[in-house]
């Protein structure tokens, strides 16, 4: 269970459980206070996961288009989900399933079905208990062997979406032991024009809460600052909780600094006592501080990378700037990402990208956008500038090199350009006959050889790697032979697939099918990355720190369309 042994934790203990929710408004980093009380707990010795609800109808998030939602995160078994679950298995360092993340639309039609198969045996089937039921399974089953589960329930408050989910957390409650179960909520404390501290917002937020039959045990205020003591005072009275189970989280820099604000405030003291576990506990002096000491590093220098995608929403590109930052915490410099909009670079993207040091081409569908990518690579290529490309910029610099190279003129995708006469990347074989667009691409985590003497296993320091993918499309094999012999070598396959290409005579020229991103983490850190920013230092004549040897999984982005 705990993952020291020294912490004597009693299994007969059982779950302890964590229920996270919002109120005022949606995006005030629920998801960022839970991660990081979940870190704190795992560095006190216990197995801590998570699960994340989402109340949208949708049975998973591959279908939604970013601009609305952020990047689609895809789990190791190919599960599509909230970008919050990338958060998760970053900050808990744990590889995470679909059954971690549960959506209104994945229990309905589970309900559904069973309707449907006669397994309520004529019974009206109703919101309470059938649906409120089946949540309460699966976060039991998602908890199942560990410490702690973390539950985070997305929207806020009030949400009509989120009413069944509250209520079947009223009922978990009611059927738990009272020192296994504890709600937290994290509401805005904004300031007036004056600079005072309002708690109002908190008080109206809370009161909604308690109106469902739910009693916060701690509330977390989101503020610019501390909260002051006078508004933990007036928030405890009005609220009826202890003074002390009001915490702050401020801004801060960097949201790694997040579980140093939480440990700082005393949060995951107050959780470990609630549950009766200080006891089981590892002494803070024999605590880990890995993480700590990682994300404040100190920095010499920073690299100026250029990500030139089509979604002009950071979000959409989390996995990527949160990968870029664990790169830059192993070689010791800041990574300043600067957004570079593809439409905008058919004509003048020598411009966009002249001042740069380096250049990723990331994921992404359709249409729009992918000749001002195919210039990126080009300038990339031509220019000896770092570069790597991601699912489709990988697919995109087949496509630069079979035109600018090899000589094929109008050489394209077939999903992007349907009648191009060399359809270089072409639809996977078992993609022909699918019609449904939700949880059919070629999904999850799947291995790659690589060969030996290449860029690729020097990246890997491995003859294979296992990376998470998520596209439709692929480098076409009636062009293999085009490309033997060539300066641009597919140094991993996965039998008859290409998954990394790389380029002779270049600083770095790296393409990855797989999404490397999404198994980035603080401490282990993307091989792939971790070259780029590599390689622009060596550019500089720089020293970089010796760069250890990480292992990646990955996969990203997403819009309601079709998939490469």
């Amino acid at each position: 269970m705990p993952t020291e042994p020294d912490t004597h934790y009693d299994p007969t203990l059982g779950n302890k459980f964590i229920f996270v929710t919002g109120g005022v408004m949606s995006g005030l980093g629920k998801g960022i206070t839970a991660a990081s009380t979940g870190r704190l707990l795992k560095n006190a010795g216990f197995d801590v996961t998570a699960v994340k609800i989402d109340p949208y109808l949708n049975v998973d998030a591959g279908t939604m288009n970013p601009y609305q939602h952020g990047e689609v995160y895809v789990l190791k078994d190919g599960g599509e989900v909230d970008l919050d679950l990338g958060n998760y298995e970053r900050f808990l360092d744990i590889d995470m399933t679909s059954d971690h993340n549960i959506t209104t639309g994945k229990t309905y039609q589970h309900v559904i079905e069973k309707e449907r198969a006669g397994d309520y045996l004529g019974k009206t089937v109703q919101i309470i208990p059938h649906v409120t039921d089946d949540i309460k399974r699966r976060i039991r089953e998602a908890a199942d062997g560990t410490d702690v589960c973390i539950v985070e329930v997305g929207g806020t408050v009030g949400d009509i979406e989120g009413m069944p989910y509250l209520e079947a957390l009223r009922q978990f409650a009611h059927e738990e032991d009272e020192d296994d179960i504890l709600f937290a909520h994290v509401t805005l404390v904004p300031y007036s024009k004056n600079g005072e501290q309002k708690t109002k917002p908190t008080q109206h937020s809370v009161k909604e809460v308690r109106s469902i039959g739910l009693q916060p045990d701690v509330i977390v205020g989101r503020c610019e600052d501390r909260l002051d003591p006078e508004t933990k005072e007036k928030i405890a009275l009005f609220c009826d909780i202890p003074t002390e189970a009001v915490f702050s989280n401020p801004d801060v820099e960097d949201v790694y600094h997040v579980p140093l604000m939480v440990e700082d405030e005393g949060l995951d003291q107050y959780v470990l006592e609630h549950f009766g576990l200080d006891d089981e506990a590892l002494p803070e002096g024999e605590r880990t501080n890995e993480w700590r000491e990682i994300v404040t590093t100190e920095k010499d220098g920073a690299v100026d990378i250029a990500l030139v995608g089509k979604y002009d929403l950071e979000d959409a590109y989390m996995s990527i700037h949160e990968s870029l930052k664990h790169a830059g915490f192993e070689l010791g410099v800041d990574v300043n990402v600067h957004w570079v909009h593809a439409d905008g670079m058919a004509d003048e993207y020598d411009d966009q990208l002249e001042d740069v040091d380096g250049i990723i081409v990331p994921g992404g569908f359709g249409m729009r956008g992918t000749e001002g990518k195919i210039r990126a690579v080009q300038y990339a290529r031509e220019n000896d500038v770092p570069f790597l490309g991601l699912c489709l910029g990988f697919q995109m610099a087949v496509v630069e090199y079979a035109r600018n190279v090899l000589g094929l003129e109008d050489a394209h995708s077939a999903e992007m350009e349907e009648d191009t006469p060399h359809p270089v990347i072409d639809i996977l074989p078992e993609q022909y006959e699918v019609e449904d667009m939700g949880g059919t691409m070629r999904l999850g985590e799947h291995t790659t050889v690589i060969e030996p003497e290449t860029l690729a296993y020097d990246l890997y320091g491995d003859t294979s790697c296992s990376e998470r993918h998520r596209h439709r499309y692929e480098v076409n094999p009636e062009y293999f032979d085009q490309f033997e012999d060539e300066p641009l070598v597919f140094s991993g396959t996965a039998g008859n697939r290409m998954e990394i290409l790389e380029l002779e005579d270049h600083p770095y020229f790296v393409g990855t099918q797989f999404h490397p991103e999404y198994k980035s983490r603080p401490g282990q850190p993307s091989p792939p990355f971790v070259g780029l920013v590599a390689a622009v230092l060596d550019q500089r004549d720089y020293e970089p720190e010796t760069v250890t040897e990480t292992t990646t999984d990955s996969e990203t982005d997403a819009e309601t369309e079709v998939s490469h």
